[in-house]
């Protein structure tokens, strides 16, 4: 773990809660002035830690009601076979999160469509067309309960 402190710690925390606070405000949270407050957040970015900003988009409010979790099971092993699956999957822009996997399958990806209409043309277009796939297993999400949950970070030092 790269070495944070408890600045660091408060501002990611921070950020977690409000990406779009101000410098000013998070400095005042964190009980540090503004200067050393940007620096230690342009660190942050600089080191990789903070990978960037994005909105939360509600996403039955935009049409996408369905999330499928998607199990892949790839057949003959090898690292060349695992680099073109994780090419392809990368390449889907329905897939916004994908996992290799110890398990029953190789690969889980979480899925956003509009509908079972939809994810029923990209199974059949392009899930099943890709390669080494020997099987593919669909799991339906009912509700979400907590998704883009803030990641609990240990204590600075």
């Amino acid at each position: 773990m790269p070495n944070l402190d408890k600045f660091d710690i408060a501002i990611l925390k921070c950020l977690q809660e409000d990406a779009r606070a101000t410098n000013v405000e998070i400095a005042e949270k964190v009980n540090l002035s503004p200067s050393p407050c940007l620096r230690r957040i342009r660190n942050l970015e600089r080191s990789g830690i903070i990978r960037g900003y994005r909105a939360d988009i509600d996403r039955k409010e935009v049409g996408l009601g369905l999330t499928v979790f998607v199990e892949f099971k790839v057949v003959h092993h090898s690292r060349e076979n695992s680099e073109a699956q994780q090419k392809a999957l990368l390449a889907i822009p329905e897939i916004v999160s994908c996992f290799l996997i110890s398990g029953t399958a190789d690969f889980l990806a979480e899925v956003v469509v509009e509908d079972l209409a939809a994810y029923e043309q990209l199974l059949t277009e392009t899930l099943l067309t890709l390669p080494n796939v020997s099987d593919i297993r669909s799991n339906f999400a009912i509700r979400s309960i907590k998704t883009h949950g803030p990641l609990k970070l240990p204590e600075g030092k």
